[in-house]
This record gives C-alpha cells, sequence and structure tokens, in this order.
C-alpha cells in the first residue's frame, strides 16, 4: 500500500485531553502533520506541540470572525495543495467547517472529541445552527469518529450522520511520573489531610459553579482545582475558603498532590484527565455526562452520579467517609484504565480506518 499522508486540523492545541489526543496521533503515525491555529485570551498551548510537525494557520482561533474564518479557510487550502494529504483529518467544530468545505477530491474524517449541545453558553438557537451544519458536513465526510460511544450516539440521535460509517476510539492514555505526595503538596501549597482534585479548563461547560457549591457544603473538607479560562478571574472572587485556585498546572504535580477527584461537567467526551486520575490511583466522583460512565465504572473505580450539588455532595460523603472503599476504588482504578486507555490500541484503529477509507475509493 502506498504512503497515507494524514492532516490533522483542528482550531488551537490549548491545554487539555484533546490536544494530547491529537498530539498522540501526529507524533506516533508516521506521514502525519497538524495545520493549527493559535491559542487565545487566557489560554495557554499544549507543551506536546513542541515535538509536533506544524503547519500553522494564521487566522484560525477559537473566537468566532467571519473574516479570520474565512481568511483561515483559504490559508488551510493553500497548506492542503502544498502537503498534498491522502486524508484530512479534522477535530472539534470550527476547523470541522472549515476543513470539510474543502474540495471533495481529499477524503475527509471528522471526530467528536465531545459536542455543544449541553454547553449552556450557547442559545437554542445557536445550537440549532450548530446541529443544520454538522448535518450538512457530514454529508462531505466519509468517516466519522467519536472519542467515546455515549458521545456518537447522542451526536446521532440528532440525525448528524446517521447513516454515515462511524467509528468510537478512545483515547489512548500514558500513566504519568507522580512524585511523593508530601513533595507535591508543598509545592502547590497544600494542607495536609484529605484533599479533592478538580482539574478542567474553567469555562462554562465544565460548569465550575457546581463545584462551589459542592465546596460549601463540605467546609470542612479542602478542595483544589487546576486549569485555566475565561471563567477563572470571576470564579477566584467567588470561591469559598476551602478551595485553593492553581490556575495551569503540571498533572503530574497535581494527581501526587490529592486523594480524590470530582467532575462537575455539563458535557463530556472521554476526559484525559479523569484517565490520568484513575492511573494515579485517585477515585473519581463525576457528573453522568457524555461518556463519564464509559471512563469510570460506577462503585469499582469511582462514583457517578447526578448533575447537581446534593448528589455530588453525598458521593464525597460515601468516600470520605469509607477509607475501605478509596481503597479499593484505588487499586482498581490504574488496572481498568491501563486495560481499557492504551495507545497501541488507539493508534491501531486510527492506522485501520485509514488504510480503510484509502480502499474504499
Amino acid at each position: 500500500m502506498s504512503t497515507i499522508k494524514v492532516l490533522h486540523v483542528i482550531a488551537r492545541m490549548n491545554v487539555g485531553g484533546t490536544a494530547k489526543y491529537v498530539g498522540d496521533l501526529v507524533k506516533n503515525i508516521p506521514d502525519s502533520a497538524l495545520a493549527t491555529g493559535f491559542v487565545q485570551g487566557s489560554e495557554v498551548e499544549d507543551n506536546v506541540v513542541q515535538y509536533l510537525s506544524i503547519k500553522r494557520i494564521p487566522h484560525l482561533g477559537r473566537s468566532i470572525s467571519p473574516w479570520n474564518d474565512l481568511l483561515s479557510y483559504f490559508e488551510l487550502r493553500k497548506i492542503v495543495i502544498e502537503y498534498q494529504p491522502t486524508i484530512i483529518h479534522s477535530h472539534t467544530f470550527k476547523a470541522g467547517v472549515i476543513a470539510r468545505l474543502l474540495p471533495r477530491k481529499y477524503k475527509k474524517v471528522h471526530t467528536f472529541h465531545g459536542h455543544l449541545f449541553d454547553d449552556k453558553s450557547f442559545s437554542p438557537r445557536a445550537k440549532y445552527l450548530i446541529t443544520v451544519i454538522e448535518k450538512f458536513l457530514a454529508g462531505r465526510t466519509d468517516a466519522l469518529i467519536s472519542v467515546g460511544e455515549k458521545v456518537g450516539q447522542q451526536i446521532r440521535e440528532r440525525g448528524i450522520g446517521a447513516d454515515k460509517n462511524w467509528v468510537s476510539i478512545k483515547p489512548g492514555v500514558k500513566p504519568l511520573q507522580l512524585i511523593d505526595r508530601k513533595e507535591a503538596r508543598t509545592l502547590l501549597g497544600l494542607p495536609d489531610g484529605l484533599i479533592i482534585g478538580w482539574m478542567a479548563r474553567v469555562t462554562s461547560v465544565k460548569n465550575p459553579y457546581l463545584l462551589l457549591e459542592v465546596a460549601k457544603q463540605l467546609p470542612e473538607i479542602q478542595f483544589v482545582m487546576a486549569g485555566g479560562g475565561d471563567l477563572l478571574e470571576e470564579i477566584r472572587v467567588l470561591v469559598p475558603s476551602n478551595i485553593k485556585i492553581l490556575g495551569w498546572s503540571d498533572a503530574r504535580i497535581f494527581w501526587s498532590a490529592v486523594d480524590l477527584a470530582i467532575s462537575t461537567s455539563d458535557n463530556e467526551g472521554v476526559p484525559i484527565a479523569l484517565i490520568e486520575a484513575q492511573l494515579a490511583g485517585i477515585p473519581v466522583i463525576a457528573t453522568d455526562v457524555g461518556s463519564n460512565s464509559e471512563v469510570i465504572i460506577d462503585s469499582i473505580t469511582g462514583l457517578i452520579c447526578q448533575k447537581s450539588a446534593k448528589a455530588l455532595v453525598s458521593a464525597c460523603q460515601r468516600l470520605i467517609s469509607d477509607s475501605n472503599l478509596r481503597l479499593s476504588m484505588a487499586k482498581a482504578a490504574p488496572e481498568e484504565a491501563q486495560k481499557r486507555f492504551n495507545l497501541e490500541g488507539m493508534l491501531h484503529k486510527h492506522k485501520k480506518l485509514y488504510g480503510e477509507e484509502v480502499q474504499n475509493k
């Protein structure tokens, strides 16, 4: 078989699970390159970009700008003409739009790393428009990928690509090189005692306000938040005294320091931060959204609960009061995560899909 050149396209490589997922594909599959724009505002670019073959799209970023987005299309088109990929593989919404509007002579693959339909920052009208656009773009896509089975199912239920070739490919995640807990807490300025950690982008879809409600009802427990985003400064003003905000933090140090992980998201794909937590032997408490229930085995590696402060507080109290349950989950979590989220499996499924699409002319 001739060489399969894959050009991955994403709006920006901000710190987070999607950047790690895309970075692993570009870094580990031969003849792969990345076309991307730049982070904006308070966002920070993921360090993985240092190790990748990158083609910059100067006008591409997260913010909606009709003029810049139009320029981005022509910038990407120029990159495609020069690189001549066999497959154009787009990731997330905006990149998916401009990449799939390119001429049909190129094979197109698109990955949904989650979806926007539960994001409170989008109005019902905006969500309707996104649905219409995604339905149209699905018709210009040869294969669709979801990072979790439930994410793909929720998207198809909206009539998006229901008749297309779909595959679910979980992320492959390597265990972090942890450090001594006492040292980690000293570095982060954290006290002794049980600590519950929250790591995510501080933005509406991650619902950091819900964490504040939980912490207020558990004033004797220390919480710590890691991450940056458009709501960070607002959250800094609102946090109760038992939450320490770190901003962007090294995941290796962060998961070395905490005892439990918590996620308050309104929607998720397959959150890599929660997989890393489990690989570190940390039980996870998470809302039952997106594919969280595919990441956490309820009552075995953590607790899945309803999206309410009451349910999250109850789950926290259960693990706080039951040290034996915490220990059993801490043992099961890395074993299960290693089995289900390995890098080799993720890469193999992508290579297989690329080969099938090239043969399916």
